[in-house]
């Protein structure tokens, strides 16, 4: 008989590329992973996995198991998180992945409203001598700051369980089969500039105006620093990169201190400085799509339907587009 853990080892081997990666994945260590594999040959009677310079690739019986087991795994997922569960009660560990700007701004305020919830629920169950939580008492969030694809690769994975993505509109970001994608409000990027910056006094800017700024941008292949490059790509011109940091923390900073200027979006932007103004970009305007990702099999999720509806509130408070 083929054990679950045998056949989610093989899955993770085949979603990560190697035994190593896998294990990091799974937070195993590399032998128990190739232990669980040699396992599920011997229960299946077949090579599933051979050889291959340093690494190992999978076989064409272990492809074919590898897609029964994401099948069947699948339809484990769907059921814990629909039959399984108390749709009144939506509990267990909840893992959410979100870009940086979108903890600030939407998972913060989420979990706040989260905890604030829990403690109503709590002082409700004690009054009344129930000893039974409200429909979020049970519900555990942990939370890790990562790029849309990176969350998006960690959702479709079963790494993660709920992602908040961005999406340009001049950098499409590739949703999976498996996966739902829900909007959540559009973010407007502005150009910030320093305040005696010849641009500063506009109520708008053209990306012809920007063409020999010098820039501070986010790292180069990160889906903003290909936003910033594609506002000049209609024009033949390429940014003037002089600084590349993640944090637009920094981009703040150095703009204020007038090194460079900077397209930031709104969302979980603090209060801007003295000697900073936020001035939008049109022609066209330079918006992301915020949304949420899961998998189809989670659709039915007591604690993902709690956690997507607690995060439209927040964005729908948000001043953002």
């Amino acid at each position: 008989m083929i054990e679950i853990a045998a056949l989610r080892a093989l899955v993770a081997v085949e979603q990560q590329g190697s035994v190593v990666a896998a294990s990091e994945a799974m937070g195993f260590s590399p032998s128990a992973v190739s232990q669980q594999i040699k396992k599920l040959e011997k229960q299946s009677g077949v090579t599933v996995l051979e050889r291959h310079g340093r690494g190992v690739l999978l076989t064409d019986r272990g492809m074919a198991l590898a897609e029964y087991g994401r099948r069947i795994l699948g339809e484990l997922e769907e059921l814990q998180a629909t039959l399984l569960a108390d749709p009144a009660k939506p509990s267990g560990v909840l893992r959410l992945v979100a870009f940086s700007t979108a903890c600030r701004g939407l998972v913060g305020p989420m979990l706040g409203k989260l905890g604030t919830a829990q403690a109503v629920a709590v002082g409700s169950s004690a009054a009344a001598g129930s000893g039974h939580g409200g429909s979020s008492s049970g519900l555990e969030i942990r939370v890790v700051a990562e790029d849309p694809r990176e969350a998006v690769q960690r959702v479709a994975t079963g790494e993660a369980d709920l992602g908040v993505v961005h999406n340009w509109h001049s950098v499409p970001l590739v949703i999976p089969e498996n996966m739902v994608h829900e909007n959540l409000c559009l973010d407007t990027a502005d150009v910030l500039l320093n305040s005696a910056h010849p641009l500063a006094g506009r109520t708008a800017v053209e990306p012809s105006d920007l063409v020999d700024e010098s820039w501070i941008s986010t790292p180069a292949g990160a889906i903003c620093n290909e936003a910033l490059l594609a506002i000049l790509a209609g024009l033949g011109r390429v940014p003037d990169i002089r600084v590349y940091d993640p944090d637009f923390s920094t981009h703040i900073a150095m703009v204020q201190q007038g090194v460079a200027v900077a397209l930031v979006p709104r969302l979980g932007r603090p209060e801007l400085p003295a000697g900073v103004v936020a001035v939008p970009v049109v022609n066209p305007m330079q918006q992301r799509q915020v949304g949420i990702v899961y998998r189809k099999t989670m659709t039915a999720s007591p604690s993902i339907r709690h956690v997507v509806r607690l995060l439209q509130d927040v964005a729908a408070g948000l001043e953002v587009g």
